[in-house]
């Protein structure tokens, strides 16, 4: 069975048992959180800082990382304040990320190996699109959080009175460390 058919039959199952019930969503704490979209932050996050369904607006890339202020991140951030009534902004990056010292070169090398034709990456640069800072992560996770909050805190369509943190996680332990209090950047 292929797994679209397999997501497919546990869904059916899923609705039919009214499974779905369980998790009915509340709006408590009316939180943004722009994180990474590594696999091992799925559960344990929501349990790391104690948030339940429907408690924030998480929104997942590679590396939880905000690189420009009028990109699909930022806009969602935005959206989720101005009309899901979200009143605080996380950024959580994690220790151990794939996308530390992530090699853009590799990348590519691996979009050729899986039959992206040289043609069209030659095509993407002669377009001007630099594919090499396109896909390049961070070499300090702390850096990169304080930088994704900075982009947040400084858009010129975010209200002034919402606070912008920054946090790390650990991926197996769900330990939490301020990078930046968001109520102390904001009295600056």
């Amino acid at each position: 069975m292929s797994k679209l058919n397999q997501i497919l039959e546990h869904n059916k199952h899923f609705v039919e048992q009214k499974e779905y019930k369980q998790f009915v969503a509340s709006n408590d704490r009316r939180i943004v959180i722009v994180t990474c979209m590594d696999a091992r932050l799925t559960e344990l996050l929501p349990k790391a800082l104690n948030i339940k369904t429907g408690d924030a607006k998480v929104i997942k890339n590679a590396g939880g990382i905000i690189t420009q202020p009028f990109g699909n991140i930022m806009r969602s951030v935005l959206v989720a304040i101005y009309e899901l009534r979200a009143d605080e902004v996380f950024v959580i990056g994690h220790h151990d990320c794939g996308m530390t010292g992530i090699n853009p070169e590799n990348v590519v090398s691996h979009m050729l190996e899986r039959g992206i034709p040289e043609q069209t990456i030659e095509t993407l640069k002669n377009s001007g699109v630099n594919l090499m800072r396109w896909l390049t992560g961070f070499d300090n996770l702390q850096d990169s959080v304080e930088q994704s909050a900075n982009i947040v805190r400084k858009h010129p369509l975010l209200p002034p009175n919402v606070p912008v943190h920054g946090l790390t996680i650990h991926p197996e332990t769900g330990q939490l460390d301020l990078v930046v209090d968001g109520y102390e950047a904001m009295r600056k």
